[in-house]
């Protein structure tokens, strides 16, 4: 860890020179925050298998109006490096991110100058197959939308595929999904998943499942992805 935070902070100082001494004399220090990601990550692993480790690859750091004001000028430079010192450590502890690697910063009135908040989480990047509509109108007709980290996609077929591999109707680029992990399957107002053979299995509404069926509401977990169900009546 220690070489990282070195690393860190002569790239931080070879970019902005001594800007960020004159900045951050009373304030939060970036080496702080470079050492509250690294432990995020480290208090947020997710063993998938026995040679993965699943970790968080979305992070939002809360300021106080000050520090978040002073941050503004160098908010670029700053995450950039952040996001460098992440997949280092990543690297070296050999763990797995959900997906690309992604730094907020966010203004928190309640806090005192010199005082933040990290927050994380696992972020897979979803890309429906070419062919699959994604426009309003399609979620408008569709009986059967699917909501992924508030992302909403519309079920056009009687069957759609899930997965992690390039055939998959719905590609979700999560380690924890297999290539073909799992399918959703519309018949008349029957609407059910079933888990295609994938590594992890499915989960319905906190069970483990080889298939259900599936209700308005309905959340299926595949790997470390939640999608929200929602199923309404056709209308004429």
């Amino acid at each position: 860890m220690a070489g990282v935070l070195q690393r860190f902070e002569q790239r931080l100082e070879n970019a902005v020179t001594g800007a960020f001494a004159r900045v951050f004399r009373s304030a939060v220090q970036p080496v702080e925050l470079a050492a509250a990601l690294q432990r995020e990550i480290d208090n947020n692993t997710n063993i998938l298998s026995r040679d993965r480790v699943l970790v968080p690859n979305d992070f939002t750091i809360e300021l106080s109006t000050t520090d978040y004001d002073r941050l503004n000028q160098f908010g670029s430079t700053l995450a950039q490096e952040l996001r460098t010192l992440i997949s280092e450590h990543i690297t070296e502890q050999r763990y797995t991110p959900a997906g690309n690697i992604s730094i907020t910063f966010a203004e928190d009135e309640s806090l005192h100058t010199g005082r933040f908040h990290v927050h994380s989480k696992a972020t897979a990047s979803v890309s429906p197959a070419p062919g699959q509509p994604m426009t309003e109108t399609a979620i408008r007709r569709a009986t059967v939308v699917l909501d992924i980290g508030g992302l909403r996609h519309p079920v056009s077929t009687p069957v759609l595929t899930i997965g992690r591999g390039s055939t998959a109707d719905l590609k979700i680029d999560d380690p924890g999904i297999s290539r073909n992990h799992a399918e959703i399957r519309t018949e008349g107002s029957v609407v059910t998943v079933r888990d295609l053979g994938s590594t992890n299995g499915i989960t319905v509404d906190g069970r483990r499942v080889p298939e259900s069926a599936l209700a308005n509401g309905s959340q299926i977990r595949l790997g470390n992805t939640l999608i929200t169900v929602s199923i309404t009546e056709e209308t004429e």
